[in-house]
């Protein structure tokens, strides 16, 4: 399993036993998503994702020309291929529902890497498959099995439209902290859960678009 896989797969074990237990989460993104509009339906949704510094440091150790933990652009492009490409076996941690019902997305077409101030921001564009028009567009963006904590970025760019019919308009809900969570439950806890639990979306963070 390379690094730049690591960076993305939520069952990664190598941060498990690189320090000490920790329980959930063990990844923290902070995010930021645009919802593509193109005549009047959901055509893409663009994801910018920025890890914590800790994490960022330890996917870009031994990376750069001199293994000086700064990656070259070269470096840059190839972790940003495969992170984006093993995206699809997570469902992207995204759902995206239009009028209630959810939809598929095809392979990433655009995706970007950059390594600035200590930290690894992914950039990710998601096609949206026949996405019908709709007058309410919901987006979820989680991981089920909570091992990586997204948390929207603060501030009225946190989710952005682009393109959408005039007067739509769109209400962001955060999840709750998490930091009780890592008090109250053990690592057994999450160990014990299985691919159908979805832990994780009790932590969704969520956007609502309304159109007239």
């Amino acid at each position: 399993m390379t690094r730049a896989l690591l960076a993305l797969v939520p069952v990664l074990a190598a941060l498990s036993v690189a320090g000490p237990a920790r329980a959930h989460p063990h990844v923290w993104v902070t995010a930021k998503a645009e919802i593509v509009y193109a005549e009047d339906k959901v055509s893409a949704v663009r994801h910018v994702w920025t890890f914590d510094p800790g994490y960022s440091a330890y996917v870009t150790t031994g990376l750069g020309t001199n293994g000086d933990g700064k990656p070259t652009s070269a470096e840059l492009r190839e972790l940003a291929k495969v992170n984006a490409e093993s995206l699809v076996e997570f469902d992207y941690f995204t759902v995206l529902k239009v009028n209630g019902t959810k939809q598929g997305f095809e392979p990433p077409r655009e995706y970007d890497l950059t390594f600035e101030n200590g930290q690894v921001t992914l950039v990710v564009v998601l096609p949206v498959k026949e996405a019908p028009r709709g007058r309410t567009v919901s987006l979820e963006v989680y991981d089920p099995s909570f091992y990586v904590s997204f948390a929207l970025a603060q501030g009225d760019d946190a989710v952005r439209l682009a393109g959408a019919p005039k007067g739509c308009a769109a209400t962001v809900s955060r999840p709750k902290t998490v930091e009780g969570t890592q008090q109250k439950l053990s690592e057994s806890f999450f160990e014990a859960l299985t691919a159908a639990s979805n832990y994780g979306a009790n932590f969704a963070n969520r956007a609502i678009v309304a159109c007239p």
